[in-house]
């Protein structure tokens, strides 16, 4: 639940989380080589080489980051390989005391969320017995499918104390072509922030937010201004600091003045600082994600 993240923010006086979207481009050559020679190149190699990678990362981090968002997409296009890499990776990352927002944007019928829902958040009945698959403790969610796609992700969530980001104005250029659209007097992202409101009303934790988020851009200051007003007790996923162009001053409108209510997303410039600043792949992490937090926590006070 939202309580679990909101305390571990606290506690590392941090309000980011460090993305884990790996690509083989991002990964030191010394650890290709290595997994490769020891693997092959194949998937099993690249797998390995990654995992390796978000590890020493996760290492770096979990003492001063609260979070880590893997995004799914990374992993699945390295096969069976790519996901055995990715519930390890959550594994680890939990061991270590992080919290692991799973970014899937998954959002189906009724009937496929259940399944999703279990899959990422609950657990799989086999054979008069359950296991969890993978475990996060957070997953993105699609809502263009309405609110019988929500249910059986907020079902875990009560269930499991878990929780769910929902897409409601997201970070990308053409995310206007049918946000943006207005319907009556609102605006299709308002449209979707009333309605995470009221799926997200029975699960208000001890800090007053709910267990479901929005993820609302850094790239569009304006509207997660207005989102802030309009949706008080949502904690919002904040992606498109860094890298996609998104400053500090940008993502303090998504936090409301008790310095609390959003969480700021980056990935690339985390995760291949090394290669931009130089250093070992985890001191480059660290300190970007040093700056990053600094940076945040003096526009907040601003």
């Amino acid at each position: 639940m939202i309580d679990r993240l909101i305390e571990k923010i606290k506690e590392k006086n941090n309000p980011t989380v460090a993305g884990l979207d790996p690509k083989l481009d991002y990964v030191p050559e010394e650890m290709k080589a290595a997994a490769f020679k020891e693997y092959g190149e194949n998937f099993t190699g690249a797998a390995q080489a990654i995992l390796a990678f978000n590890k020493t990362l996760i290492d770096a981090l979990y003492d001063i980051v609260p979070a880590v968002k893997p995004q799914a997409a990374y992993y699945e296009m390295y096969g069976i390989e790519g996901l055995k890499c990715m519930k390890e990776t959550i594994e680890y990352a939990k061991s270590k005391g992080m919290y692991v927002i799973l970014d899937g944007k998954r959002g189906d019928i009724g009937a496929t969320s259940e399944a999703y829902a279990k899959a990422y958040l609950g657990q799989t009945e086999i054979a008069g017995h359950s296991e969890a698959a993978f475990d996060a403790d957070c997953l993105t969610v699609n809502p263009y499918l309405g609110t019988d796609g929500i249910k059986p992700f907020t079902d875990q969530c009560i269930k499991n104390q878990k929780g769910i980001f929902v897409l409601v104005k997201t970070s990308n250029k053409s995310s206007g072509e049918l946000q943006d659209m207005k319907t009556g007097n609102k605006f299709i992202y308002e449209h979707m922030a009333d309605l995470v409101k009221d799926w997200g009303s029975e699960l208000i934790g001890t800090y007053g937010y709910s267990s479901v988020g929005a993820v609302v851009g850094a790239t569009y200051p304006e509207q997660a201004e207005a989102l802030r007003e309009r949706m008080p007790h949502t904690y919002f996923l904040v992606p498109g600091y860094g890298a996609q162009g998104g400053k500090a001053e940008d993502v303090a409108k998504s936090f409301n003045r008790d310095g609390l209510g959003a969480i700021v997303n980056a990935s690339r410039s985390i995760m291949c600082a090394y290669q931009k600043n130089g250093g070992t792949l985890g001191d480059a992490a660290r300190q970007e994600a040093i700056r990053m937090r600094d940076d945040i926590l003096s526009a907040l006070k601003g």
